[in-house]
């Protein structure tokens, strides 16, 4: 997410986290859903962390992140056939005066195994939970972590599941194409996928006496101060942090400035990289080179086994992150089920308008430039 020198100066946009929307004042939340129990809470992100598909915007954390800003969550969570399970956990929110609220299971479901019967054991759950009462969504998104045509989506199995089980394409929210670096590889073999001019811009920054260390809640003054700049030059904005097993890797030049950081989040095996910035030091010192290494070498020697660079969002941070090694992944996107056909109907209406306004819009993983609900991270 740290722009390469020779690219355009733009930052990646912030991992993109749920639908946008106005913060409601607190007189317009009505009806809270149902908050899950702790041990139900625990159960599932113990569910969540030793899925292969492990992601941090299922874990009960975001949920209480994204509450000061309106949203309630439910959990969904269900069992399918001979031991099976799938489930998520759904933000809701109700972006205006309507009855209605919008739901979205960012990253969501996670499911053992994945196929059709566990999609539509999902869909049949939705509706049971969400429909009526105090939720009475919409519609529920979601974007599931799952390669297009790859081992869970052979042939489009999973879109023709979806489809068939009444879900619709939708507008994205989170990204749907990224770069994975799989961390099962020895360090030299890691090093060895890099680039060549990569590795020399490593080892310029090395040799500039620039350094790179995980400086956890002390380096957030610099972290900060980093994506100030960032956004001044790129015109993008970070909304928020959360704090599950965070790292954050600053890399200061040889009088302790601060030049690069990033953010790293991991989730059971999986690390993604949602926040990161430079300053024009870090872009002359080639820090911003530095500090992904450092992140990718590190991630490996803590044990994770994957590493998701999230987003491919222009053309000079593909190439950047293209430099770094990995694979290419596109993921089958976003889904929803409209539970309330008149007010799916209405909030697609209010999509369209933002869609187009002028307000806030946020970058989707093919590059176009689109408003789900507003942006309040």
């Amino acid at each position: 997410m740290i722009d390469p020198p020779d690219a355009p100066a733009q930052a990646e946009p912030p991992g993109r986290v749920e639908p946008p929307g106005r913060v409601e004042p607190p007189g317009r939340v009505r009806a809270p859903a149902p908050a899950a129990p702790p041990d139900a809470d625990a159960r599932f992100d113990a569910f969540v962390e030793t899925n292969p598909r492990a992601t941090y915007l299922q874990l009960a954390a975001w949920a209480r992140v994204k509450a000061p800003n309106g949203w309630t969550s439910t959990l969904v969570d269900t069992t399918v056939g001979d031991g099976g399970r799938i489930g998520a956990r759904i933000l809701l929110r109700r972006p205006g005066p309507a009855p209605w609220s919008f739901a979205y299971a960012p990253r969501g479901p996670i499911a053992e195994p994945w196929d059709a019967a566990a999609l539509g054991a999902f869909g049949e759950a939705v509706r049971r939970s969400l429909r009526g009462g105090g939720t009475r969504a919409a519609l529920l998104r979601i974007d599931p972590e799952v390669e297009a045509g790859g081992e869970l989506d052979p042939g489009g199995a999973t879109t023709a599941a979806l489809r068939s089980l009444g879900w619709l394409p939708a507008l994205e929210i989170q990204p749907s194409v990224t770069r994975v670096v799989d961390l099962r590889a020895d360090e030299g073999a890691l090093w060895s996928d890099l680039r060549g001019k990569w590795r020399q811009y490593v080892n310029r920054a090395r040799d500039r006496g620039v350094n790179v260390a995980d400086e956890g809640e002390t380096g957030l003054p610099a972290f900060v101060e980093i994506m100030a700049e960032t956004q001044r030059r790129t015109g993008t904005t970070m909304r928020a942090a959360s704090a599950y097993r965070v790292r954050l890797l600053v890399a200061r030049g040889p009088a302790g400035d601060a030049q690069a950081a990033l953010l790293l989040v991991r989730c059971g095996a999986r690390v993604v990289e949602p926040y990161g910035g430079m300053t024009a030091a870090g872009a002359d010192s080639r820090a911003n080179y530095l500090v992904k290494w450092e992140a990718i070498r590190s991630s490996r020697e803590t044990g994770a086994v994957s590493y998701d660079m999230w987003g491919l969002v222009h053309p000079g941070i593909r190439q950047f992150k293209e430099g770094f090694g990995g694979r290419e992944v596109r993921l089958v996107g976003a889904w929803e089920l409209v539970l309330d056909r008149l007010g799916a109907a209405v909030y697609h209406l209010g999509e369209r308008r933002r869609r187009h306004g002028p307000a806030l819009t946020a970058r989707t993983g093919t590059g176009e430039r689109h408003e789900a609900a507003g942006d309040d991270r």
